[in-house]
């Protein structure tokens, strides 16, 4: 039996994961989630300056990835970073983690 040239690494993963971390963007948004598990959209629109719609778009990619999980709360919805590898690589880069 041979050895994989990659060491058994799943480079299509990785190569997903870090596509969707050099949007910066979206890699403000999981900054942020990361930072603060369950903030509301509104907040996190706030939080990074941008509209509620484009911080949905974004999230929804997120979700779609199984990085993000969403719970609806009332009227309202919050939002937890999931992918223990993304947050690792987030504390990693030195993004801290503030548990509320």
């Amino acid at each position: 039996m041979s050895a994989h040239p990659t060491g058994e690494v799943d480079i299509a993963a990785w190569a997903s994961r870090f596509d969707l971390l050099s949007d910066p963007h979206r890699l403000e948004i999981l900054l942020v989630l990361h930072r603060t598990p369950g903030i509301f959209v509104g907040d996190l629109a706030t939080e990074v300056g941008r509209t509620e719609t484009a911080v949905s778009q974004a999230l929804r990619v997120l979700r779609h990835q199984g990085w993000v999980t969403s719970t609806r709360q009332g009227r309202s919805v919050s939002y937890r970073l999931e992918d223990e590898t993304v947050h690792q690589l987030l504390h990693w880069i030195g993004a801290g983690h503030h548990e509320s």
